[in-house]
This record gives structure tokens, sequence and C-alpha cells, in this order.
């Protein structure tokens, strides 16, 4: 029992006085003379031990009830010792697309709003966060309007992200008792850290689990065959193992197009074909209608009229190769030799190749080094002998790179640099049992550029990154048989359609993504991306012939942009969510360690409000004083 003014009970000493009073009072007895004392003796001494235990019961009457008096004024009460320890609540609540998923008619995510509504003390202050969002040191009554207005998000954080976010919610002063209420599905891919950064917080795991673990995804889109008048689109979906077949319709624009059966399966895979023209304009959305989640129930693409990239090749007559790998149906290729090269077509090309002229005249690495300044691709190919020091004027000023002596010894290429943007999907697996390209000839090269294709003594044979390259040795057929190796073509076509990121039939929104705008811009002019009343200004780098769009925070939501200049629609760029959250697979919760704790929200608020819960006695002891009144009222009455 604890008192809440505890110096008040300093007063109980204040009982001693009429004790001592009883005890200490001295009395004279005066004899009176009374006839027949020998007939009265009996019952004198029965009076006289009457009236003393009447003062014994009265004097412990008078003692009970001023002590319960002064105990009622102290304030006695119950309480958990944590009860006046100032308590802080932090919750996470996570708001991704997974949360979509039904529980009783109601999503995930309602259900979680719902209950923290109902749960949560009005007078109780909390910090809440999502994956995007925070609403910190509220109350329920400010906020309940967001949460209930509260957008998916396609953002997941990773437990050790929400730990460490958590921890800047709490105070560091170690007197507070701190609680991580985590709510969420809890998606197999969170992973569970290896170790609970907040070791001074209580962690309450709240599960929402849904009724139904099915669900239906449209996955991808691509174009599998161009004929001379066709083209065929296919699109793939996942789905749990039960499912059979579902509906997939496909629109352009408005107007439905066509719409076909997904037949699924024993693995829950199925893929389903659409036939387009071939020079048909498309504003495509796959749709289907399915009880799972919403959020990739349909996909969104786009098909503009194709921007060729433009190649140009300076050198030689014999850099036919070259117009055979860059074909007319998605590249503008254009070769030159030094004596009829018009400078003034450099700025608007996208890769210039210099096809092993054996000398550079310093104008062209000039211009060449405006042109990579400007955002250009450059590839360099020497000659079996060319001039060492023209080459270095150009070469110097991309990774300190120059070239020195000349090796006339044969050398296979056997290495490839599997990892390097250039060659990234170009193979299935790492390639040991291919036919290795050799050369007669090459320069030793000092330079800080990566490798990507080396010799078997670990010398290089082409470097480079970031639209920079230079090749080693000549690949002409008098000093090399490069041009028969199937690596040729992903080498050079990569370079080239590399050289200007075209859109894609979509984005995944899923980290940084970057394209390239085949336009010019005038001072002060920029780009903007826009859908429907929602605009944006994406980071964008321009150059002579082009812009380079990042897109990063934005857009937030999927669907068919468009990209314009002063109002003038340039091109179409579409934008997916990440089908990451699709697969309803869950974490096991039972794994987790001791010190952690799975609960309701409702049951971890009931518990806290037990906690703090103080059981007042001070009416209690008012009443037993009352009592102890009424006892010495009838002892007073009917005591004889």
């Amino acid at each position: 029992m604890q008192f809440k003014y505890p110096e008040l009970l300093w007063a109980l000493f204040l009982l001693l006085i009429p004790i001592f009073i009883h005890l200490f009072q001295l009395r004279r007895f005066k004899k009176t003379p009374f006839t027949n004392v020998k007939l009265l003796q009996r019952v004198v001494a029965k009076s006289r031990k009457s009236k003393t235990l009447k003062k014994w019961l009265l004097l412990l009457t008078r003692l009970f009830l001023f002590a319960a008096l002064i105990l009622a004024f102290a304030q006695p009460f119950f309480a958990e010792k944590t009860a006046f320890l100032k308590k802080e609540i932090v919750i996470y609540l996570d708001d991704s697309f997974s949360m979509q998923a039904k529980k009783d008619g109601n999503s995930l995510l309602n259900n979680a709003v719902q209950e923290l509504i109902k749960s949560i003390p009005e007078s109780h202050n909390f910090t809440l966060f999502t994956n995007e969002k925070i609403f910190e040191d509220a109350s329920m009554s400010a906020i309940q309007n967001d949460l209930l207005t509260l957008p998916y998000s396609a953002k997941q954080l990773q437990l050790d992200e929400i730990f460490l976010k958590a921890g800047t919610f709490f105070n560091t002063d170690g007197e507070t008792i701190q609680n991580l209420i985590l709510i969420s599905d809890f998606q197999q891919r969170i992973a569970l850290p290896d170790q609970d950064s907040l070791n001074n917080a209580r962690t309450y795991w709240v599960q929402m689990s849904p009724d139904n673990l099915k669900n239906v995804s449209l996955d991808s889109v691509y174009l599998v065959n161009q004929g001379s008048e066709n083209m065929e689109l296919a699109a793939t979906l996942t789905a749990d193992r039960e499912t059979t077949d579902i509906p997939v319709s496909f629109t352009n624009g408005e107007d439905l197009v066509a719409k076909t059966a997904a037949i699924f399966d024993d693995n829950g895979q199925a893929t389903v074909n659409f036939t387009l023209g071939k020079d048909e304009i498309i504003q495509g959305r796959l749709e289907i209608m399915d009880s799972g989640l919403v959020y990739d129930n349909q996909l969104f693409f786009n098909i503009d009229e194709k921007e060729k990239i433009k190649v140009l090749a300076i050198g030689p007559e014999d850099g036919q190769y070259l117009g055979r790998i860059y074909t007319e149906d998605e590249f503008l290729f254009t070769s030159a030799t030094l004596r009829t090269l018009d400078y003034g077509i450099l700025e608007n090309q996208n890769l210039i190749v210099l096809n092993e002229i054996k000398e550079i005249p310093s104008t062209l690495s000039t211009s060449l080094h405006s042109f990579t300044d400007n955002g250009g691709w450059l590839t360099v190919i020497p000659a079996i002998d060319m001039d060492v020091a023209s080459y270095n004027v150009l070469s110097s000023r991309y990774f300190s790179s120059n070239y020195g002596q000349k090796i006339n010894s044969v050398r296979n290429i056997t290495t490839i640099s599997f990892s390097h943007p250039l060659y990234r999907n170009v193979f299935e697996k790492d390639a040991t049992n291919f036919q290795y390209p050799q050369v007669s000839s090459f320069y030793k090269m000092n330079t800080f550029a990566p490798n990507i294709l080396g010799f078997e003594d670990n010398t290089t044979f082409l470097l480079g990154s970031n639209g920079t390259f230079f090749f080693t040795a000549s690949i002409s057929s008098e000093n090399s048989n490069f041009k028969n190796s199937p690596l040729i073509v992903p080498t050079f076509y990569n370079m080239g359609s590399n050289s200007l990121k075209l859109p894609e039939l979509y984005m995944r929104m899923d980290g940084q993504i970057q394209v390239d705008v085949p336009t010019a811009l005038q001072k002060d002019e920029i780009l903007k991306v826009a859908k429907n009343d929602y605009e944006f200004i994406p980071l964008q780098r321009s150059s002579a012939n082009k812009v380079s769009l990042t897109f990063q925070e934005n857009p937030k939501t999927d669907g068919i942009y468009r990209i314009h200049k002063n109002g003038e629609t340039i091109k179409n760029i579409s934008f997916n969510y990440s089908r990451v959250e699709s697969e309803l697979n869950y974490l096991d919760l039972n794994t987790l360690s001791d010190s952690s704790n799975t609960s309701s929200i409702s049951s971890f608020f009931d518990a806290m409000e037990k906690d703090n819960s103080v059981t007042e006695l001070w009416k209690w002891f008012v009443i037993l004083a009352l009592l102890f009144l009424l006892v010495e009222i009838l002892i007073q009455k009917y005591f004889p």
C-alpha cells in the first residue's frame, strides 16, 4: 500500500496523547459512609469493572477512529510499480500494398486502423509512423481522419529500418518505459533482424492475417514477335496452384481492344498473347479481376513511334560489319572517312565509333571531347599501326588512359566481366567453354577504367564505362578474328542501344530510373511529366541532342504519363508498381525471441490501462472512521 501524502502519517504519533491521559490520569476517591455496605459490596465491585471495560473500549474506538481519519487524509492506494513511470508508445503501421488483402470483408489496413481508433484512449499521446508518413506526439482525435484516409504505399520498410526509425522517436534519458507496436501482415520477404536494435523497448508484434491467401498478379508484358505487318504482345500472370483460368482485358486508351482467358498451369503460371499492328501507337492497359490484392490487377504499357539511335562510324571503308549490327529498324547508321567527315553532324549523334584510323587529328579530338561532355558515347578502335601520340591526346581525358608499347604476340580473349553494364542480361550464366577470339598484336594501356574483356594474361582488350570505351587492339581481319566471335554483336549493340536510353514498354517503380528523351532544349526550357492533373518536374540533364531524365521520388502512382515541353507532348512513358508484394507468404512469429510479445492491439492497451490503474482506499478509511464513530455512540448509549 502506498500513500499520496505520506507526510501526514506523522500525525499517528498524536494518538499517544489520549493513551497517556488514560494511563496516567490520577483520580482521588472520597469515602462516603453508607449503610448496609455489606449488602451493596458485590454491586459496587461489579460497577467498577464495568466502567473500566467501557473506558478501554471507548479509548480503542477513538484511537481507531482518529487513525482511520489520518490514514484517509494521507490517501492510501494500491498500484503497480510502473504505474507512475512515464510511458512512450511508438506504433509502426504497415500501409504497403500487401495490406490490401481482405479480412471479414475489409482490408487488413482498414481493420488495423479501426482497431487503433477503438483501443487507444483519448488521453494517450503516441507516435505513429507508416512506410512514408509520420504522426509524432499525436492523439487519436487529432489524426483519426488522416488514418481513415491513409493511402496504400508502394514502399515497405524492412524490420531493421523500422527499428532504426522507431529509435529516433524514443526518449534517451533511460527513465521511461518504451513500447513499440508493430502492426503488419509480416510478409515473408520482410527479413527478421539478427538482433533487436531497441534493447530497452518492449516490442509487441501484431500480425494481421487475411481470410484468403489466393492472389492473381499481372507480372509483366513484352514483345515476342515483330513481323513485317504485325507484332505480338505477351503478358505473364502468376497465381496460386488452385487457380484455373481468369479473364484478361486489353484496353488501348479508352477502347477495349481484346479480351481473353489466362489458363494457368500446375505451377500457377499463365501467358496470354495479343496481336497488334506493326506501326500502331498503343497506350495500353491490361486488367484482371480477382479477390486478392488490388494493386497488381492492372499493368500499363505504351508503344510510341520508335526513335532511331544515331550511330556514326569514322574510319576506313571496311567498316560495313557495323552496318550489319546497327540495323535500320532501330538505328540510323552512317559512316564517313576522315576526308568526307562533316564535323557539323557530330553533336547530333548518340554514338561515335572511331574505327581504326591511323591518326586522330587534333580538331577531331577537340570535337570528340566536346561531344562526350554533352552526353555522347564514344568507342575507340585503334588501327594496327596507329599514331600513339595522337590517340593519347584523345584518351588521356578519360580515366587517365594512355596507349603504350605495341606487343606483337598472339593472345586469346578469355576474360569477360559479366557484371559490367555492357553485358548485363546478355548471358544466362557465366560462360566458360566458348571459342575464344584472338588477336595477333595489341597495345599496352595504362588506365583507371574498369576492364570489360581481357586476355589470358589479365591484360586488357576492351575497357571503359559511362559511355566511353577503348579497344587495345585492331579488330580488322588482318589482326583478329573478333568479328567472327559471338561477342561482337552484344558488345557493339549494347554500346549503341545504351547510348540513348529510350523508355521500354514500361518502367518498374522500384528504384532510380533514367530515360533519355531525344530533344534539344533552349535556355530556361524544361521537360515536365504529367498524368491528368498530376504534374511534376523530374531531375534532368540537357545535352546537345537529348535530355536525360531521372525518376526517383516521383511518380507516386502507376499509369501512363506524358513527357511534354511547352505543353507539347514529346513522348509517353508508363510506370508500374513492383510486384514483390504479390506473393501472400507470411512470417511465422513463433520464431521470435522470448523478449518479444505477440499480442492484439486492444489487449496491449488493456494491459497498459491495468498497469496504469490506481486503486484509491481513502473512501474506505472514511467509512471505517464513521463505523468507529457509530460504535462509540452505541457504547456510550447502551454500555452500562
